[in-house]
């Protein structure tokens, strides 16, 4: 069914208020979309903010609203009846970060649904807004019993005056320090390297790779969390390219690797590039991968590139390039090295770990649902080395697995090692 601006009803009238809804709030358009609940109290305050369910927050304490976000789209579900008595109101809210109004939008969609039973569906484009950077979607509202309100309007300030009309409070950036005082922080950090500011990752995205920017914000939820937002480091990404890797580029599964790697070396490293090697038999460093030319990074082909590096897959090859690349370097390296297994060069990769364990480079290699990973399964129990300097994790499918527990696997291991390198003036 479908709903106008302006329109209120019972949501008993189309639900069971006594089971979970789902309010599914999509925004499309060129600019970066938040979309955020607040349950309010009966005086319209956000009186307790462990009620406001966003990116950075995804449930409330006891699981009443829960969020599932990924590519524009946020899928709240609620539980109205498990709500405490101090939350009278549902508020469904959208906001531009960055530049942009809601008139510039492609459209903007509501979703209210229970399992089989019709949805209520409001849909809006840019011609129903003007200067809005934020808007209030939706509210589910308790009066007497359970109350939709269709809203659909907003305020030009944004995201801080929805807030501060709800008695909250926009989080501030970080000041950037004075440029005499930017070289002494150093020690606060988790490890070596530049803690300068830095324009924010999803700033970037949106402006030279717009397709990858609803990747900032569970990188930066994973960064912060690891304290890792101020770390500088080179990123490179090694892939394999054997011929058990062939439906993995036929289906567009390493391409998608890139696209997913990329912004870790956007945020971490100063020149925003990834540093980038194919292996099979024999290894080829490629082009740096940038925000210009990451689609790219998998060449139409690749069967060519296949066939010329050997279909076989040696590891020790392409280990000692990246080895004489960084071991020197005064910056951290941070390498990803994926693989399908087939792994069998025990003591070659064994004596490379060893080896490399004095020098600034941590190696996270992933498994990309392949078999026999050999020795990379070991890797937590590899003596010899100054500090452990390897993580490993596999996973079935590289394309399915959320964005959020990507980047939480991906970077389990690497802040550890920071303290601990820094720790033997290792960086």
């Amino acid at each position: 069914m479908d709903i106008q601006r302006g329109m209120r009803g019972r949501l008993d009238t189309y639900f069971d208020i006594r089971q979970s809804l789902k309010v599914t709030l999509e925004t499309a358009g060129s600019s970066a979309y938040d979309h955020c609940c607040f349950g309010v109290d009966s005086q319209d305050k956000l009186s307790d903010d462990r009620y406001m369910v966003f990116f950075n927050q995804i449930k409330t304490p006891g699981g009443e609203i829960s969020l599932n976000e990924s590519s524009g789209k946020a899928e709240f579900t609620a539980e109205l009846s498990k709500l405490p008595s101090g939350i009278s109101k549902l508020v469904f809210t959208a906001s531009i970060d960055g530049s942009g109004i809601m008139s510039g939008i492609l459209y903007h969609k509501v979703i209210i649904s229970q399992g089989s039973r019709e949805p209520l569906v409001l849909t809006l484009t840019g011609g129903d807004f003007s200067q809005e950077k934020a808007i209030i979607s939706i509210e589910l509202y308790l009066k007497t019993e359970w109350r939709f309100a269709v809203v659909a309007r907003g305020f030009n300030g944004g995201l801080g005056d929805l807030l501060r009309s709800y008695g909250g409070e926009e989080a501030e950036e970080p000041a950037e320090p004075a440029p005499a005082q930017q070289n002494n922080n150093t020690d606060n950090n988790t490890g070596s390297g530049s803690s300068k500011p830095k324009v924010s990752l999803e700033k970037k995205l949106s402006k030279e790779a717009p397709e990858l920017v609803s990747l900032a914000k569970p990188i930066m939820h994973v960064i912060e969390k690891k304290s890792l937002s101020g770390i500088t480091a080179k990123v490179a990404l090694v892939v394999d390219i054997s011929g058990s890797m062939e439906i993995r580029y036929g289906n567009g599964t390493v391409q998608e690797i890139v696209n997913k790697i990329l912004p870790l070396a956007v945020q971490f490293d100063d020149d925003g590039e990834l540093d980038f090697w194919y292996y099979g038999t024999k290894n080829e460093r490629r082009e740096n991968v940038t925000m210009r030319n990451y689609r790219q990074a998998v060449p139409d082909n690749w069967e060519e590139l296949m066939r010329k590096l050997g279909r076989g897959n040696n590891e020790p090859a392409v280990m000692d390039e990246v080895i004489a690349e960084y071991a020197g370097s005064d910056t951290p390296a941070y390498v990803i090295f994926i693989t399908d297994g087939g792994v069998d060069k025990t003591n070659e990769i064994k004596n490379r770990m060893i080896r490399s364990s004095s020098m600034p480079i941590f190696w996270q290699f992933v498994g990309v649902g392949g078999w026999n990973y050999g020795i990379l399964q070991d890797l937590d129990r590899m003596k010899g080395r100054v500090v452990d300097n390897a993580n490993f994790f596999a996973l079935d499918d590289f394309k399915s697995v959320r964005n959020d527990e990507l980047y939480k696997r991906l970077l389990k291991e690497f802040p550890s090692w920071l303290k601990k390198a820094k720790k033997k003036h290792i960086i």
